[in-house]
């Protein structure tokens, strides 16, 4: 594996793919404008419609959901020729993995040999898998692999790998000493994988929203409709994914004939040559959108103050449009929903309904038998440093990577019926459909965790004695309880509901394009008049497909629901606060800094002297 690229990218190679991130910006820049109008547009309408239906019960946790530290001695392939060499791996809580020549230089505060963001890759523990892989990436025309360079990682197999694999980035090679460290390796990378991807979907900001729209808009404009895990990453990642997969055809063709060496050398240059050429991506696609920044900034300041003056007039106006074109386009569309929605809609909702359903029966397990095992203690032994760890530990299952894994386990499972939908639909978005079901998992257990231990601390006082303050621990338990119950069954209908629109809003417009195109142009004048980019026609065409859709997925989970006696009848409960502390996460992520580690959030005084002080803190 000692192959490299036949050269590193030249300036003329420099100055072209900066001449492509350009010419990205300028066709995406202008889309990403109109969807902020939108979101404006839509934050706002929101705030004036009345709620009708309480909010979630629990409380939400304070704690931002972040990539807990991990650190320990591996052994990497690093070097030329690739050579396997002592390590000292450190996983930063932004999702960055670093590593070290010796546990000493990381101690001492010195510069780490390298580091990468693990944004969009996939961490794979058999060594026979991933020379699989290795041999797919770049085939060797000629067949002949008796010429073959030695390589290291046949002539030194290895008993408890972890392979990084990425699709457009240099693979990390790894070694753990032992099974266990393995695993806790594995864990802790993948929570670090899937916290770095869902940055920008668990955001609750305009901005997040709108560059997500702006991406799916500015991808189907150019015929790739379907929901895709490009999307996963900040918002400079997204966009150099949507590039490198553009830019992949070229560069097979015109450099990998090129490469030197054969078989799994090859396969390995060409991982470095793309490593260079994303890398060279990322930092354009960095910088035009921090150059953006500012304007973003003016935009939104704008589009709040004239937007929210005339906000009635412009939801009339989008209501007598919509209607108009819904009649216009009623006709092709009830034939696409009935032909091609409607016999496999009860098939996607179980899919759906069974991943998160199976997820949240293992977090309401786990969380019952953590507030049990707090129960016992306090009735086996009121005071002293054991109560403490046990309420510590307690306060820390979200973010134990082992312990959570029996939650994230039940959507890993369904990964496989998940891609299935990508022949019928085109649906390329399995992984992030698992990471959001997992995160949902994550956000629940932290806010039941949160409210338990603030109820606790509130009914604990020091009128009672040990039996009396554990009877009141159960009480809370079953207070926790329901209301995990109820708001696990609203967040469970909002994200099947949100799903199922992900994989057929795109289909259907798929299907409708370019038929109902030439119906847009006879409206386009009334929505032109307004004179606000938060109105578009494309908009409104997508909201009158959206709501055909809903009409048959409500229809739909109300049957499943109901058949499977789950409570999930508060579709208006507002999202809980979840993981971001400003406008745009992802982009503080890819300039290094980082929002405060779980354990950090504001604390309550303890009421109860029976107990250790700060015993029942959150």
């Amino acid at each position: 594996m000692g192959g490299r690229p036949s050269s590193p990218l030249d300036k003329r190679q420099q100055q072209h793919l900066r001449d492509q991130v350009e010419v990205l910006l300028r066709s995406f820049l202008p889309q990403y404008r109109l969807q902020l109008a939108a979101s404006v547009l839509q934050q706002i309408s929101r705030e004036l419609v009345p709620q009708e239906l309480a909010g979630s019960q629990l409380l939400p946790s304070k704690k931002l959901p972040r990539v807990r530290e991990h650190r320990g001695p591996l052994t990497q392939l690093r070097g030329h020729p690739p050579q396997w060499q002592p390590t000292f791996c450190v996983l930063r809580g932004n999702g960055h993995l670093e590593w070290f020549s010796r546990r000493e230089e990381f101690e001492n505060g010195g510069r780490p040999l390298g580091s990468t963001a693990l944004t969009g890759y996939t961490v794979l523990t058999c060594q026979r898998e991933y020379l699989r892989l290795l041999d797919t990436l770049c085939p060797d025309a000629s067949g002949d692999h008796t010429q073959e360079e030695p390589d290291p990682l046949l002539e030194m197999p290895v008993s408890f790998p972890l392979f990084l694999q990425h699709p457009f980035r240099r693979h990390l090679c790894l070694s753990a000493a032992t099974a266990e460290a393995q695993r806790a390796w594995r864990l802790a990378l993948q929570g670090g994988i899937r916290l770095r991807g869902t940055v920008l979907q668990r955001s609750q900001a305009p901005a997040a929203h709108a560059f997500l729209e702006a991406v799916r808009l500015y991808r189907q404009h150019r015929g790739h409709f379907g929901h895709d895990d490009l999307t996963l990453g900040s918002d400079a990642e997204v966009l150099t994914a949507v590039l490198m997969r553009d830019l992949l055809p070229e560069l097979r063709a015109q450099t990998q004939p090129g490469l030197r060496g054969a078989g799994r050398a090859r396969a390995w240059a060409w991982t470095e040559l793309l490593d260079a050429v994303h890398a060279a991506v990322l930092a354009g696609a960095s910088a035009g959108l921090r150059a953006f920044q500012p304007e973003k900034d003016e935009l939104l300041s704008a589009l709040e103050r004239t937007i929210r003056p005339d906000v009635d007039q412009m939801m009339r106006l989008r209501g007598r449009v919509a209607g108009k074109l819904r009649t216009a386009v009623q006709g092709p569309l009830e034939s696409c929903l009935r032909g091609k929605v409607d016999a496999q809609l009860p098939r996607v909702s179980q899919t759906l309904l069974s991943i998160v359903e199976a997820a949240l029966a293992a977090v309401q397990t786990l969380l019952a038998q953590g507030m049990d095992r707090l129960c016992r203690h306090l009735r086996a032994n009121p005071s002293g440093a054991r109560l403490r760890r046990e309420v510590h530990s307690f306060g820390e299952m979200p973010w134990d990577p082992e312990l959570m894994q029996t939650c994230f386990r039940e959507a890993e499972r369904s990964q496989g019926r998940l891609e299935q939908l990508a022949v019928p639909f085109g649906f390329l978005g399995a992984r992030s459909l698992v990471f959001g079901a997992q995160d949902l998992a994550q956000q629940l257990m932290a806010d039941a965790v949160a409210t338990f231990l603030q109820l606790a601390d509130q009914c604990l006082t020091s009128a009672l004695d040990c039996h009396q303050a554990a009877q009141q621990l159960e009480k809370v338990r079953g207070r926790v309880l329901k209301k995990f119950w109820s708001d696990s069954g609203s967040a469970l209908r909002r994200f099947v509901r949100g799903w199922q629109l992900c994989v057929f809003l795109p289909f259907v417009r798929s299907q409708l394009e370019p038929r109902c195109r030439a119906e847009l142009r006879e409206f386009e004048g009334d929505v032109l008049a307004v004179g606000s980019p938060a109105l578009t026609i494309e908009g409104v065409y997508e909201d009158v497909i959206r709501g055909a859709l809903l009409q048959r997925i409500d229809g739909e989970l109300k049957k499943a629901l109901g058949a499977s006696d789950v409570s999930c009848t508060r579709d208006g409960c507002s999202e809980a606060a979840w993981g971001q502390a400003g406008a745009d996460e992802e982009t503080e992520a890819q300039r290094g800094t980082c929002a405060k580690q779980p354990g950090s959030c504001t604390e309550v005084q303890p009421l109860c002297p029976l107990l250790p002080p700060r015993t029942f803190r959150s």
